[in-house]
């Protein structure tokens, strides 16, 4: 099992190291760089997506009738998601101490770039902000919910789930209560102790 899991673990670094690399031809091609935290486009990429734009009040006529009549519905999920990033943001900063578990990074998980693109308009440029935020802040609840259940119930549940969290591939099998206490207090001395990394493992 373990060497099947380390398997599974080293195919998934090459993915991404794979991943990477496409995203760094892509860099090229497209000429832009990213430094500092922002995107730079060369003047001559920036020019011809200016060329491509299309204007907002083509980009609306273009629309179907129900997905202006659903937009309210889309845009005001943005109550329940601020919400929702407020409190889940309160509660690791006061808990997460408490339990020695390291804060997960909201920056790292958020990332709201693609309106620096110079052939979107703006009602595309908002689209894109709106989702950014919203994606990433699922992605970065998703993290912290995954610290927490890996400090309090790190078993894995019996029926199969299409995805889940990064954490939930260390839990401890179904059905093994003979090792469940002293493993429990072993993962939760090691997610104390993993302070600066990317997951509890």
């Amino acid at each position: 099992m373990n060497d099947t899991v380390e398997k599974l673990r080293e195919n998934w670094r090459n993915l991404q190291a794979q991943l990477e690399q496409e995203a760094a031809q892509a860099r090229e091609r497209f000429r832009y760089s990213y430094q500092n935290g922002k995107v730079i486009f060369e003047d001559e990429a920036r020019k011809r997506g200016r060329e491509l734009k299309v204007r907002w009040s083509v980009f609306l006529r273009r629309a179907r009738p129900w997905e202006i009549v659903t937009a309210p519905f889309i845009y005001a999920l943005i109550i329940p998601f601020s919400l929702l990033d407020v409190f889940v943001t309160i509660y690791q900063a006061v808990c997460f101490p408490v339990y020695g578990i390291p804060k997960v990074d909201r920056k790292t998980h958020i990332a709201v770039d693609r309106q620096t693109l110079s052939y979107l308009n703006i009602m595309q440029k908002l689209n894109c902000v709106y989702c950014g935020y919203c994606n990433g802040l699922l992605a970065y609840v998703r993290e912290v919910a995954g610290r927490t259940e890996y400090y309090w119930c790190p078993i894995k549940h019996a029926r199969h789930l299409p995805d889940r969290h990064e954490q939930y591939q260390h839990f401890l099998e179904y059905g093994d209560g003979e090792s469940w206490d002293e493993k429990f207090i072993a993962m939760k001395d090691k997610a104390r102790a993993c302070e600066g990394c990317d997951g509890c493992h």
